[in-house]
């Protein structure tokens, strides 16, 4: 930073201080910096290779119903999965499917699609909204036949079409790098978790169904996603948006760490429907309030009743219509999964975006991205699908599958119009080199170290929700300091390290979109909050944020009107 910047911003040594960062740099000998005891040899790690025409990566909602269209449209498909199929990231949390029925709603689709955009304050893409709508029951009719609202997991009723199908599926595999050749996508590369083996997948066209992300944070059942495939994407050209947005998900006070505890019934209830009920939720409002008034707060489902909750001024902007209260339900119920009665604390799900908004920028109404041949779905899919707040209960999981099938069909369609790709041996030996890096290195710093560095530069209220200049140009000086010296020198002894590694990376990665994009906004809107800009700003930020690697490897932030696809990749 500048002399002018520092007599403005906190120093980096008191930013640390606030944040608790200086407590972990003191014990750097015994758990950041030291010798690489190394349990594996680099030289012997095995390597295989895979062709498909359409590889999908990620195995929840979005990348069953992208494997499963692509198939059937005629296409050779493969999944590769950093878990088991249904059983990772977030889909087994998720059990409310939206569908949207004419014969049972009152409104129309039209009427949906413009209740969503008052709540999300314009900044929902209304072409997604309206793709979620009109294609939710079918979506929900295949699950209904494959056993999906019979049983408390996914893995059994997601196995039913891809058995049938015989469509090959890789699991417990990391990819680290996706590959383009020839100014389109390749293929992907990367290693199995159980087994020293890398793996190569040639592809005419690749899926991203790769999940949101997050820190790592403590509460909420997000621990294996770190925006992979948005920085993986990120780093061979592909455009990427909704990086200000803040899921604002509390956990309990007590035993805060415990995700089962707070979440368990989630995991435990059968998924079920559900229709048309649209909020404004998950902002950062209660965020607000622990700034103002200090943690704990009260909020939630089972909360003391709005008398006795003590007024603060200003804050998040809500529409009046969507305003409500959070008494207890009725019924003797209690509350649902996570929200204790009054005492909660924020950052369950830190670095996380409300679902849909974030992730690859979409070119077109069949997720495809700027990149020939990659496409996305999910929540690796930066659709505004709901905008910028979560709106409609069920639709995060509706929606992963809908452009999941609707990218399948479009990257099925694609491929059968390319040839397959040529990666020239060197070009793989490359990426193989990079990507056991961390394996070779004789010291560096261990990635759960740094991964808690970030950790406490991140996570703290008020850096990631309650937002201001000063205290956002402090930490992303220091994430750019982890970027340029720490990632270079992380170290792993053996796979599971490695992935870590590789996931650490990410996550720096993405603090830093999420950084700028934030100093970016120079307003507050929906679960974006500044308390030097704090009212909507409609006149210079009717837009999404899009941010692109550059020429020199900077990140570059452009705005796209709400209601424009990008100019032509």
């Amino acid at each position: 930073m500048s002399e002018q910047a520092d007599t403005v911003a906190p120093t980096r040594r008191d930013f640390l201080a606030l944040t608790g960062a200086t407590a972990g740099l003191a014990t750097v000998g015994v758990a950041g910096w030291a010798q690489n005891a190394a349990e594996i040899d680099p030289g012997t790690i095995a390597k295989t290779d895979h062709a498909t025409d359409v590889l999908v990566i990620g195995g929840g909602m979005a990348g069953l119903f992208a494997a499963v269209k692509a198939h059937d449209a005629g296409a050779a498909t493969m999944i590769v999965s950093k878990g088991r199929l249904g059983s990772s990231g977030l889909t087994p949390f998720g059990k409310g499917f939206f569908v949207f029925d004419p014969e049972t709603e009152t409104g129309s689709i039209e009427d949906f699609i413009d209740t969503v955009s008052r709540s999300a304050l314009g900044t929902n893409n209304a072409t997604y909204t309206r793709q979620l709508a009109a294609h939710s029951l079918d979506r929900a009719k295949e699950l209904e036949d494959w056993g999906y609202f019979d049983q408390t997991l996914a893995n059994r009723p997601f196995m039913k079409p891809i058995e049938e199908r015989a469509i090959p599926l890789l699991e417990r595999v990391t990819i680290t790098h996706l590959i383009k050749e020839g100014g389109r996508i390749a293929g992907a590369a990367g290693f199995r978790l159980d087994a020293e083996e890398t793996v190569t997948i040639r592809a005419k066209s690749v899926i991203l169904c790769t999940g949101a992300g997050g820190f790592k944070p403590n509460g909420f059942p997000l621990g294996d996603l770190t925006h992979d495939g948005t920085v993986m994407a990120y780093r061979i050209g592909a455009k990427v948006t909704g990086k200000e947005w803040n899921d604002g998900h509390t956990t309990r006070v007590d035993h805060p760490a415990a995700t089962f505890d707070g979440w368990g019934d989630m995991f435990e209830r059968a998924p079920s429907t559900t229709g048309v009920e649209v909020h404004h939720d998950l902002g950062v409002d209660l965020n607000y309030r622990a700034y103002r008034l200090g943690n704990p707060v009260a909020g939630g489902p089972g909360s003391p009743p709005d008398a006795e909750v003590k007024e603060v001024n200003g804050g998040p902007i809500v529409p009046e219509e969507f305003q409500r209260t959070f008494d207890a339900p009725a019924g003797g119920d209690g509350p649902p999964p996570g929200f204790g009665p009054g005492a909660n604390v924020g950052g369950a799900s830190a670095g996380m975006a409300i679902h849909k908004s974030e992730g690859l920028v979409p070119y077109n109404d069949r997720c495809a991205s700027n990149i020939p041949g990659l496409y996305a779905a999910g929540d690796a899919l930066g659709s505004h699908m709901a905008g910028g707040i979560y709106t409609q209960i069920g639709s995060s999981l509706a929606g992963s599958a809908v452009q999941g099938a609707v990218a399948g069909e479009a990257a099925a369609e694609y491929a059968a119009g390319v040839d397959a790709p040529t990666i020239p041996d060197a070009r793989l030996a490359e990426i193989t080199v990079d990507i056991l890096a961390p394996l070779r290195r004789e010291a560096g710093y261990g990635p759960a170290w740094v991964t808690q560095t970030l950790q406490g530069v991140m996570i703290p209220n008020f850096v990631l929700y309650i937002k201001k200049a000063s205290m956002m140009q402090a930490a992303l000086a220091y994430i750019e300091e982890l970027r340029d010296h720490h990632a270079p020198m992380l170290r792993a002894a053996n796979m599971h390290e490695l992935r870590l590694a590789w996931e650490t990376r990410n996550m720096i990665e993405s603090a830093e979109m999420k950084l700028r994009a934030s100093l970016f906004r120079t307003e507050s809107r929906c679960s974006h909050y500044r308390l030097d800009y704090p009212e909507v700003d409609d006149e210079n930020w009717r837009a999404w944020i899009n941010i692109h690697r550059g020429k020199d490897g900077t990140m570059q932030l452009t705005k796209q009107p709400f209601g424009t696809w990008p100019e032509p990749a």
